[in-house]
């Protein structure tokens, strides 16, 4: 009967191999025609196709070659080496030394090509205000006498002077932001994400599968890229992590110990990103409330224990206790962030996240057809260059938007052909494919189904579900492990040393350019980034070559040009220089001048690039 199953169980994973196979190959051969039918109309010769490549879709030309000859082939060819059953903690240790030791200097090398440039994004800004404001033991400053004079990007100014930001990433910034090295908050956060991947695939699996999901994390493009940006995304991923190994073993060992370190996870990746905590957290709430159900319960094994059992064969008392446990550190971080609600905003219900999107941004307001809706609550401080960004949500956008968020975040985080061909491979391949992974699938799903009511795609398409990268490494390392336990026992050793040569070669792409060859994901984002990046670094270098201190340098900003604003200050408005907006109907320069006497007066125009004393 056994055999049975395993025949029935290698005749569905040989055919979910075969029709990915199909797949794959008919994808490819459509991106290449493309590619051929472009460079065929630019010059008719060959050259251009073998040395003009598609990052995504022509490295894998030899191995859907070699594939075929490699299933066929049953030898007894030197095998990859397979770890042990680990004992004790050494080898997991090791394992995530190794893996943090990879993603902390691959980090550290991406972060090399910025050079000493500043931040790119605005968000960046006012993640280091907040990180600034809880380094002076506050949570707001007073605004200024004319606060619309320092208006910054996603920073409240209405008497209070606060970042809109939710308090986890200023707080998971400050230590590093008070060391004069803000960037190594992200880099060891990153470092640390990959360790605790690590350890959540060998809870699922084995640590071979650990192994392969934690240095993939740490070479991921679209990770080390946003672990070269201060956002709020990587502390996020630092508690989510934590939750799902704290659930993880709390599912395995029904510790109560556990069921605290889980909730505290979750709370804290709560106070970074809620939503997106939210997503992630969703189907594992259902599964706890599921099982505590008092009429699904039978009675405990009579060698059950609390230390031993797994959650699902403890009593009922057990479990309760276990979830009420896991929601105290939930209970605090809500309780937390209705305080920072309630001194800011004046309202423990009303976040300052979604007062700036009330009196700056109504068109970007969540749900479809938030133009029409917004509009309805135009004021006096709506940017109205940033806030006519904003696209209306239709149902046919959302579709799109669902479709460039699900393919980007295959592409960022490892590759469209190797995650998109192991997701059909666990949804094909049978039960003994998909077990353990239904819950990392259904988070998959939770968080982009969080975002479909919001019309923006995200930051490189995908900014929204970056929390998805590691579910896929976790199901992709997972899947891998399987596949190669099942190549063994058919003696399909050259099937391994392909698979594991494929997924190299989709490494090296990823993370390597070269000239007139082929641009990766990891040289494109640089290149993306470092457009912004090098505008700040000039405007700096204006300044300081130019102005004479202590300054107050009154910015006109470029009516083409949203996403860069050179208005950024510290939160107490101190320092040898200020930045400020030029309003001359509003705060004429007399009045700047009555305000700061001390200090010379300068206007950069941002469109000319322009500096002039005043």
């Amino acid at each position: 009967m056994v055999n049975e199953e395993s025949d029935k169980q290698a005749s569905r994973l040989g055919w979910a191999l075969l029709t990915a196979y199909v797949g794959v190959l008919l994808w490819v051969g459509t991106q290449e025609f493309q590619r051929c039918r472009a460079l065929w109309s630019v010059s008719p010769s060959p050259f251009l196709w073998i040395f003009h490549w598609n990052p995504d879709s022509t490295p894998a030309i030899p191995f859907l070659v070699l594939f075929p000859l490699a299933l066929r082939w049953r030898s007894g060819l030197p095998r990859i080496p397979q770890p042990a059953a680990p004992q004790g903690t050494v080898r997991p240790l090791g394992a995530c030394l190794l893996v943090g030791s990879v993603a902390l200097g691959a980090a550290w090398l991406t972060g090399k090509a910025f050079g000493e440039t500043p931040p790119a994004y605005h968000d960046e800004y006012s993640y280091l205000f907040q990180a600034r404001t809880f380094l002076a033991g506050r949570l707001w400053f007073p605004s200024a006498v004319e606060p619309h004079l320092f208006d910054q990007m996603h920073v409240l100014n209405e008497g209070h002077f606060a970042s809109r930001y939710f308090p986890g990433a200023g707080l998971w910034l400050a230590p590093f932001v008070a060391s004069g090295v803000p960037q190594w908050s992200m880099w060891l956060a990153l470092a640390l994400c990959a360790m605790l991947v690590v350890l959540v695939a060998k809870e699922l699996a084995s640590l071979r599968a650990g192994l392969i999901a934690g240095l993939l994390t740490g070479l991921s493009p679209g990770i080390l890229l946003f672990g070269n940006l201060l956002l709020a995304h990587l502390p996020t991923l630092v508690g989510l992590m934590i939750f799902l190994l704290g659930f993880y073993r709390l599912r395995r060992t029904g510790s109560l110990v556990w069921a605290f370190i889980t909730g505290t996870g979750l709370a804290f990746a709560m106070l970074c990103r809620p939503m997106t905590a939210a997503g992630v957290a969703l189907p594992y709430g259902a599964y706890l409330l599921w099982s505590v159900r008092p009429w699904y319960l039978e009675r405990p094994s009579p060698n059950a224990t609390s230390e031993k059992a797994g959650w699902e064969q403890l009593s009922l008392q057990h479990r309760l206790l276990g979830g009420l446990i896991l929601s105290v550190p939930l209970v605090v971080g809500f309780g937390t962030m209705a305080y920072i609600n309630r001194e800011i905003t004046g309202n423990a219900l009303l976040s300052p996240y979604q007062q700036y999107t009330n009196l700056h941004t109504p068109r970007h307001v969540y749900g479809f057809y938030n133009v029409t809706r917004g509009e309805r609550h135009l004021g006096p401080r709506v940017l109205k260059h940033y806030d006519e960004w904003a696209e209306e949500l239709t149902p046919s956008l959302a579709a799109q938007n669902v479709r460039d968020r699900w393919f980007a975040s295959w592409r960022w985080t490892l590759g469209m052909i190797p995650l998109g061909a192991v997701f059909w491979l666990v949804l094909a391949g049978g039960p003994a494919m998909r077990s353990n992974l239904h819950l990392l699938l259904a988070s998959i799903l939770s968080l982009h189904a969080a975002h479909v009511p919001y019309w923006y795609a995200g930051i490189m398409h995908w900014h929204y579900v970056f929390e998805t990268a590691p579910l896929w490494l976790l199901v992709f390392g997972i899947t891998t492990d399987r596949l190669f336990q099942t190549w063994n026992v058919q003696r399909r050793g050259m099937m391994k040393w392909c698979w594991t040569a494929w997924v190299a070669m989709t490494i090296f792409v990823n993370l390597w350019a070269i000239e007139d060859i082929w641009i990766g994901p990891l040289a494109r984002g640089i290149e993306e980034l470092g457009f912004a990046r090098n505008r700040y670094a000039q405007f700096a270098n204006l300044v300081k070559a130019r102005v004479s201190t202590p300054a107050i340098v009154l910015v006109q900003g470029d009516p083409s040009d949203r996403h860069l604003d050179y208005v950024t200050n510290p939160p107490n408005l101190s320092g040898p220089v200020l930045y400020g907006r030029y309003l001359p109907k509003q705060i004429p320069l007399t009045r700047v001048k009555e305000l700061y006497p001390n200090r010379h007066v300068y206007l950069f125009d941002a469109k000319t690039n322009q500096l002039r004393h005043l």
